[in-house]
């Protein structure tokens, strides 16, 4: 059987539980997902050469990784051949390209420092999101940056992100769709802290202050993300999932969570709908947490299917930024960018193809030996047919196919940059 002919066999089979399949495929391909620029070159970027700081380690040495802003922009055009559908590419800030031997320091970083990059953008129909870049530099002093006690490393930091929000309205104006800029610290402290509140309150104040500056809050969504701990973190972490949903809440920007951000035992996919109840908006940072490491490579696995599911049942899918944060440097970087954006987007399907307002009439029926079974019976349903039409329609590799090509361009581009 041909790829649409196995389709139309699905097509069937799901319309009988009253899915329509081409309904989710056509939702399907107006999902923008935020591409991270940062799993191609390990996090190091382009504005130093000194290791990853700031509870943040890259772990393996498998070669190829990209050097230059065009080994990277070429890694990201071989990606974006295997995925389906137009998306963002997601950038920090660290990935500024300088020319004629011109630099900056990241407080004094303008538009134009992004011009290749958005350049690349409009010839690919993509479009870009942006995050400061408070690690990996100089200037953070004790792993403390916004919050650190030095009045003039907070103004560092506070000039920073300033000039990252004057970045991302030029990227909303040039590629006529909004920039969302997420703020992540790596503020905190080893062992037991003395005084919890202070690096807190200093944190605050310096979030007002970036905010104060005047921006067009339809161009630009600021998000701000939390996380537990990090590396040298381990004890007190500033900017903690408490701190950023309440600042968030009371000053009008997006709560960004990366589910790789939190206790083993937590899971995002049950705080989404609770946010969803009281933001107009929020944003996601899709990665795979194990153990202490929060930034595996995304897998079709139940967090990820469950993230999906709440997005896609809560009529979402235009209000969540979706962006993936991982990066292993372990494996070939090309097949884990391709291996996590196009699980993500399964993921998507797989809700999209759940007759979600039936198993919800269940659940308020109380039906719920029924919802259970209906529930396990849908996992056995036809996805991949569906799936490898959708590919084969948007005109990329079906199924593992795209990996040989993945595997050449290893053996004839990454192998040699070594």
């Amino acid at each position: 059987m041909t790829v649409k002919e196995r389709y139309e066999s699905a097509k069937e089979i799901y319309k009988a539980v009253g899915v329509d399949t081409d309904e989710a495929i056509k939702k399907l391909e107006n999902v923008k997902i935020s591409m991270h620029c940062w799993q191609g070159d390990d996090v190091i970027g382009f504005d130093h050469d000194g290791p990853l700081t700031g509870g943040i380690q890259t772990t393996g040495n498998y070669p190829g990784k990209a050097r230059t802003p065009e080994e990277l922009m070429a890694d990201i055009d071989k990606v974006l051949s295997y995925i389906p559908g137009k998306h963002k590419i997601n950038l920090h800030a660290s990935y500024a390209i300088f020319e004629d031997g011109e630099f900056v320091n990241r407080d004094k970083l303008e538009p134009k420092h992004f011009k290749k990059w958005v350049e690349f953008a409009k010839e690919r129909g993509l479009g870009l999101d942006f995050n400061p870049t408070l690690f990996a530099h100089d200037m953070v002093k004790d792993n403390l940056t916004l919050s650190s006690p030095d009045e003039a490393t907070r103004k560092f930091w506070i000039d920073h992100c300033k000039a990252c929000i004057r970045i991302s309205q030029y990227f909303a104006e040039e590629l006529g769709q909004p920039c969302m800029m997420n703020i992540w610290i790596p503020d905190g402290y080893k062992d037991i802290p003395a005084d919890r509140v202070a690096p807190r309150r200093r944190f605050r104040d310096s979030l007002d202050e970036i905010l104060s500056i005047d921006y067009d809050k339809t161009k630009v969504y600021v998000a701000l993300e939390s996380k537990v701990f990090g590396i040298g973190l381990e004890s007190y972490t500033v900017g903690s999932s408490e701190f950023c949903v309440s600042y968030a809440a009371t000053r009008g920007i997006l709560s960004l969570m990366d589910n790789g951000h939190y206790h083993p035992t937590e899971v995002v996919s049950d705080k989404i709908p609770s946010l969803l109840l009281f933001n107009d908006k929020i944003a996601l940072h899709v990665t795979r947490g194990v153990r202490w490491d929060s930034d595996h490579v995304v897998l079709l696995d139940d967090e990820t299917k469950e993230i999906a599911k709440e997005i896609v049942r809560n009529d979402a899918l235009d209000r969540v930024f979706i962006g993936t944060d991982y990066f292993d440097a372990s494996i070939n970087r090309i097949s884990a960018w391709t291996v996590g954006m196009r699980n993500m987007q399964k993921a998507l399907l797989y809700a999209l193809l759940s007759p979600n307002k039936q198993l919800a009439q269940l659940q308020e029926e109380g039906k719920l030996t029924q919802l259970m079974m209906q529930q396990e019976e849908m996992k056995t349903y036809p996805m991949g047919d569906v799936w490898n039409y959708f590919c084969e329609k948007n005109g990329v590799p079906v199924g593992e196919k795209w990996f040989e090509d993945c595997e050449k361009y290893e053996q004839e581009v990454l192998s040699k940059r070594n």
